[in-house]
């Protein structure tokens, strides 16, 4: 178990656990948040012994997003020099976007446990990761139209390779809540559990299975399908020849196949 101000992190049987921890304050996402999840998920890439991981939230609520009085903090920085402002801005903004890059880029699968709200920055958070999940009660929303802001953290870039252009686009310019069910018909979630300790046992049971395979072919067939979604296919078939010009030398692969010739459970290193 390692200590954060914002989440706990715990390490069993191949699966790092990432949890946000202000239930008192809906998991608002403070200043330590944005800090601490850059070095969490820098540790666990580079921590073989974490194979997956699972992402969630404390109490009734996955995240509200942003915390306003980090909004307020930065607003306090500003003068009266819009040029100087503009700098402030764009870098704090960038500084923000580099915490869930840190999400999207890590090694090893992200999977998304989702209950109650995910709201704003909740839904750039969970857009970084590779897959999502939710209980009955969650309710989503881009709420920063609502705020009078463009969302900017990841949400605009990312959404409409998960769920397409058109409906983005929708509940960007509105704003509106929708639910669970809308959100695994639309694709943005893989699966709806009846509550919450479902949804942790059905997220923590795919990442069982996820752990249980080859580390190296995880990793490989993750950054072929991110490699995909700014290349063309000939430039993707070229990489995967590449890659697994060396990868295919892993002992996996032979330990894969003497697990399947004698119907064993193959067991992989880290």
């Amino acid at each position: 178990m390692l200590q954060y101000q914002a989440f706990t992190v715990e390490l069993a049987d191949n699966i790092a656990h990432v949890q946000i921890n202000r239930p008192d304050k809906i998991n608002a996402m403070n200043a330590a948040f944005w800090s601490e999840i850059v070095e969490i998920f820098q540790w666990i890439d580079d921590t073989d012994e974490a194979r997956v991981v699972v992402l969630s939230g404390a109490g009734k609520h996955f995240s509200s997003g942003i915390d306003l009085m980090m909004l307020a903090a930065v607003a306090n920085e500003l003068g009266k020099d819009v040029g100087r402002n503009a700098r402030l801005l764009r870098r704090k903004i960038l500084q923000l976007q580099a915490s869930f890059n840190a999400v999207d880029n890590c090694r090893k699968p992200v999977l998304a446990a989702i209950q109650g709200y995910c709201l704003g920055g909740a839904i750039d958070l969970i857009s970084a990761c590779d897959m999502r999940y939710a209980a009955e009660d969650a309710q989503f929303s881009i709420k920063e139209i609502d705020i009078g802001m463009a969302a900017d953290v990841g949400t605009l870039q990312r959404l409409p390779r998960i769920i397409g252009d058109g409906m983005l686009r929708e509940l960007a310019y509105t704003g509106r809540t929708f639910g669970a069910d809308e959100a695994r018909s639309i694709g943005l979630v893989n699966r709806v559990y009846s509550d919450t300790a479902s949804l942790l046992d059905g997220v923590m049971g795919i990442a069982r299975e996820i752990a249980a395979k080859s580390p190296i072919a995880v990793t490989g067939t993750k950054e072929m399908i991110s490699y995909m979604r700014d290349h063309r296919i000939d430039d993707g078939l070229e990489y995967v020849a590449t890659w697994n010009a060396a990868m295919l030398q892993s002992t996996d692969l032979r330990v894969a196949m003497a697990a399947h010739m004698s119907k064993q459970k193959p067991e992989f290193q880290d």
